[in-house]
């Protein structure tokens, strides 16, 4: 167990706090609308309806993608580095959303940050030592990368959820992510054990062949 003052702990805790809030909204919206028979309603309060959502929405999803742009950087810059960058992320954010609109600028914090966190997985699958985790072991990066990639991924698929064609791609990757991630996490020895155990098979198959030709 982390000491309760830690940094990780404490960016921990905001993101199971936030995700409930949001998982709390998305479970609340949708028997709201089904109990009220909204489906049945005009296409305006239909809409209406969406809108109100979205905006009660919109809060936590800023929260997550700050807490986010916080624990991406981590990987791959010291902690002292993470407030700075924080700060030039909210000024990024909110100079396009000045500048265009909230959306857009939500949407180009989101590809940085699914870009940032592309090079951390692939970092993390070439066994990189340069990653900062808290955690050692080669599976655990991985997983705790593919989760980090698919809460990003699950952010712009409520972004994109009018694009039919978008949003399914970006939901079933997002799944395969978040769940091949979660396995690894949970089951990081388990798996270690598995490739360690295919690993030593190939070598004595190699060291047979090898004293067969001599």
């Amino acid at each position: 167990m982390k000491k309760t003052g830690s940094y990780d702990f404490y960016l921990i805790l905001a993101t199971v706090a936030v995700l409930f809030v949001i998982s709390a909204i998305c479970v609340y919206g949708m028997f709201s609308f089904k109990f009220a028979q909204i489906q049945n309603m005009p296409v305006a309060i239909k809409a209406t309806y969406m809108e109100r959502m979205n905006t009660i929405l919109i809060p936590f999803l800023i929260a997550l993608i700050v807490i986010l742009g916080i624990c991406i950087p981590k990987r791959l810059m010291p902690t002292v580095w993470l407030n700075r960058f924080a700060v030039l992320l909210g000024i990024l954010l909110a100079g396009v959303v000045w500048w265009i609109d909230l959306k857009t600028g939500l949407t180009v914090i989101l590809t940085l940050s699914l870009l940032l966190q592309t090079v951390v997985l692939i970092l993390a699958l070439a066994g990189s030592a340069r990653l900062i985790f808290e955690k050692k072991g080669y599976w655990l990066r991985v997983g705790s990368s593919l989760i980090h990639l698919g809460l990003i991924l699950f952010i712009l698929d409520l972004l994109f959820y009018k694009n039919l064609k978008l949003h399914l791609l970006l939901f079933w990757i997002t799944t395969l992510a978040t769940v091949a991630g979660m396995l690894l996490c949970f089951y990081a020895e388990w798996v270690a054990g598995v490739f360690d155990r295919t690993k030593a098979c190939n070598n004595r198959e190699e060291d047979k062949e090898a004293s067969i030709e001599q």
